[in-house]
């Protein structure tokens, strides 16, 4: 029957619509997640929307008079900054000329210097903007962000909180934060009055084991800029602005405050960027119809007129919004491209969970781990999902593997690095001691020794007893009472006999006099040499330029804690080693008996293979093979083929000396099958292909069906079951491996010997 276009038939029976696989399908964690169709009435609309202006700039002595076809006299707020401090005059005429299309080629074009599109792109309007990005594919999106960013070198920064705002934690995670590789690390506080505490405990923890990290508290921007001044925290990153004027006036701000702000933080060295992120604006109903991309390039040209060193986004708070609507995870990678076409720090988001699919939120890290950003992550829970006081990022404590196995596969950048359990040990126990150590001199609380101890191997704060939430609070209070500075913190680290951590925070505060880490995309590396666009430019112009990893760099990421060599994979082979002992007897001879099967043993089997990869002995195997031949009334004989590790071939060797023409091939890790002598190399009766899969009841059938073969009987096939483990995945390294050793016994040429086997 013909089905229509909509895959259903003309009749079907209602219980077919409760079929097994769509049962299955609706339990997969992607159905968690939110889906809209596009609404551009809404706001849900990712790339494009009926209602986005069309680019225009018009100006007269100087004075922009329209922008993306709004007269100065309907300027809102937003556009009124944008028309007085974001556009380069100079340039816009020039840009704004150039047709869209022109524009986003010059973006990707490897021939295009990057200060070239970066001038052309600073006279363009936020419409202008939009349009360009919008055009390119994601590939070309990544392509253009390989050349586009700031910072030559990538990095990584990540969210350190925990759900009891408990300092010794805090620094612990800190600490771990840092050896892993991040260059900023940033909390915030489920309680409000915990944040000075959290600051400090931050503080010393980033400079544990390994210096130079940027810290900061995310919270309310008053109380944040003040512990910023105070010098307890180096970097502000949370001072959010939006792309239409009425989410600005629900939150109390302008963009002209937000550019007092940052004027406050450069004052006093403070690195300072903003946060946006599409979807903001959906999210608090005020998107005026307007598509989440221009919206967000009204941000970014906002961010770049307030004199900004970066930009958050990606999503961030509203990553859930964009990623509902169609094209939406293109979007997000359009958001990280526009502020780098804008020349500015690029901290590419991922810090909220996009989707409870795996595949989904690796499949929105990705492209920007592999085209590189000034930050891949803003932040990475470095802390369990539960303790993430931001809410759920992306990729969290748990998934740390994954990511630096992504880095590995790729043999891309991510910033970050394996660290041994020894290594996160002492770095947590230094950690800890040393808050517990500064609280108590500063007289601020008194946390004992089994505190530091739980802390040292908690994996979050589940891990701990509930303390005493008072001494937090009752710390914080102090703190902001008697207005403590870092001076203060460093005099009590250095009191107490930290002088390692109490030089790397006082080094970081002169830091802020020379003012190097402010300029765009700055960062501290491990030596403290500030790498930014102009100590380490972007010099990205196509193959073989721009950042490459050095070797130790490579070796660094290749390290991953599960990497095996050859030897280890094989480590388990000689302590089984001698529990048969395989003596060559004669050349093997055509047998004559018509119950006699002959077991092919390959080269290495029971010579440097002692262990099948699904645990048994080759031994083992060797005795339940012949029990089944044995239970079927025939008689085993086995025979060793030197000339070839091929399985096909070993059981075909084995089949023609045969006395019954039947013959068995195995291999010493495990793989096996039935052979007869008139087929085809290729061609058997029976295989065991995946050998992780077998057992002994397996390799007795299948004597079993090799006798009944023998015999001209036709048994029934043995199957091994399906898995939805990943076999291959975990065992081809150690098949490889397996082989290796085969290999090295082959003796190509040599004939086949009749084996005498005798078990310890």
């Amino acid at each position: 029957m013909a089905l229509p276009q909509d895959g259903k038939s003309e009749q079907h029976h209602p219980a077919d619509l409760d079929q097994g696989r769509m049962r299955v399908l609706d339990g997969k964690p992607v159905n968690l997640d939110g889906f809209s169709v596009a609404n551009p009435a809404l706001g849900l609309a990712a790339m494009h929307s009926p209602y986005d202006p069309a680019p225009s700039l018009v100006v007269r002595d100087g004075v922009v008079i329209e922008l993306d076809g709004k007269p100065a006299a309907e300027f809102d707020v937003i556009d009124e900054f944008v028309a007085r401090h974001g556009i380069d005059l100079v340039a816009a005429a020039e840009a704004m000329a150039l047709d869209d299309a022109v524009l986003a080629r010059m973006a990707v074009d490897i021939n295009v210097p990057r200060s070239e599109v970066v001038r052309l792109i600073g006279g363009t309007t936020p419409a202008k903007l939009a349009r360009v990005v919008a055009m390119l594919t994601p590939v070309e999106m990544q392509m253009a962000m390989a050349k586009m960013r700031a910072r030559r070198t990538p990095s990584n920064q990540a969210h350190v909180t925990n759900q009891l705002d408990d300092p010794l934690l805090i620094a612990a995670d800190a600490a771990s934060a840092v050896a892993y590789g991040f260059r900023e690390v940033e909390t915030t506080v489920p309680v409000l009055g915990d944040a000075p505490s959290n600051a400090v405990a931050l503080l010393i923890g980033s400079q544990v084991g390994v210096p130079g990290a940027l810290a900061q508290c995310s919270i309310e921007e008053a109380l944040e800029l003040r512990l910023g001044l105070r010098g307890l925290t180096s970097y502000a990153e949370t001072i959010s602005i939006y792309g239409t004027e009425q989410v600005f006036v629900d939150g109390d701000d302008t963009p002209f405050s937000k550019a007092i702000l940052t004027s406050a933080y450069a004052s006093r060295g403070l690195k300072m960027r903003v946060t946006s992120g599409g979807g903001a604006e959906v999210l608090m109903g005020a998107a005026e119809k307007c598509s989440i991309l221009y919206l967000e390039s009204r941000c970014v040209s906002l961010a770049r007129a307030l004199g900004s060193q970066g930009v958050q986004n990606g999503g961030i708070d509203g990553v859930g919004v964009v990623a509902s609507v169609p094209e939406g995870m293109k979007e997000l990678l359009a958001e990280n491209l526009m502020v780098m076409l804008r020349d500015l720090e690029s901290c590419a988001g991922n810090d909220n969970l996009i989707s409870e699919s795996d595949i989904r939120r690796s499949a929105h890290t990705l492209p920007v781990l592999l085209a590189g950003a000034d930050f891949v992550f803003s932040g990475f829970g470095s802390i369990p999902r539960y303790d993430n006081a931001f809410a759920l990022s992306n990729f969290n404590s748990d998934d740390m593997d994954d990511f630096l196995v992504l880095q590995r596969d790729w043999g891309a950048d991510g910033g970050l690095r394996t660290v041994s359990a020894e290594h996160l040990a002492r770095v947590r126990r230094r950690a800890a001691t040393a808050v517990q150590a500064v609280y108590r001199d500063l007289g601020l609380a008194d946390y004992d020794d089994a505190r530091v101890d739980e802390v040292v191997v908690a994996n979050g704060s589940r891990d701990l007893p509930a303390g005493h939430p008072k001494m937090v609070a009752e710390a914080a209070a102090a703190i902001e009472a008697r207005q403590l500075t870092v001076f203060d913190v460093v005099a009590a680290l250095h009191r107490t006999g930290f002088e390692a951590e109490a030089e790397a925070i006082m080094r970081l505060t002169a830091e802020r006099l020379r003012g190097d880490q402010l300029q765009t995309s700055a960062i501290f590396d491990e030596n403290f040499q500030v790498l930014s666009k102009l100590t380490d430019p972007n010099d990205y112009a196509g193959p073989g330029t721009g950042y490459a990893l050095s070797e130790a760099r490579r070796a660094e990421i290749d390290g991953i804690r599960q990497a095996r060599t050859a030897a280890e994979l094989t480590a388990d082979q000689d302590q089984h080693r001698g529990h048969i002992t395989l003596t060559p007897v004669e050349n093997a001879r055509q047998g004559s008996d018509p119950r006699e099967v002959c077991i092919g043993l390959s080269p290495a089997l029971g010579r440097s293979v002692w262990l099948t990869l699904c645990g048994l002995t080759v031994g083992e195997v060797l005795r339940q093979i012949e029990a089944g031949l044995e239970e079927e009334g025939c008689v085993a004989r086995l025979v060793r083929v030197r000339s070839t590790i091929d399985v096909g071939l070993i059981g075909l060797t084995a089949a023609k000396l045969s006395g019954s023409g039947i013959g068995i091939g195995l291999q010493g890790k495990g793989t096996a099958l039935i052979h007869r002598r008139d087929l085809a190399p290729l061609a058997n009766l029976e295989l065991f292909s995946v050998a992780p899969l077998l057992d002994a009841d397996m390799y007795r059938q299948l004597g079993k069906n090799a006798a009944r073969h023998a015999k001209g009987m036709a048994p029934v096939p043995i199957f091994t079951g399906g898995t939805d483990e990943s076999i291959s995945a975990r065992y081809h390294a150690r098949a490889v491996a397996l082989v290796a050793l085969e290999r090295a016994a082959c003796e190509p040429g040599e004939p086949p010997v009749t084996i005498d086997a005798a078990r310890a």
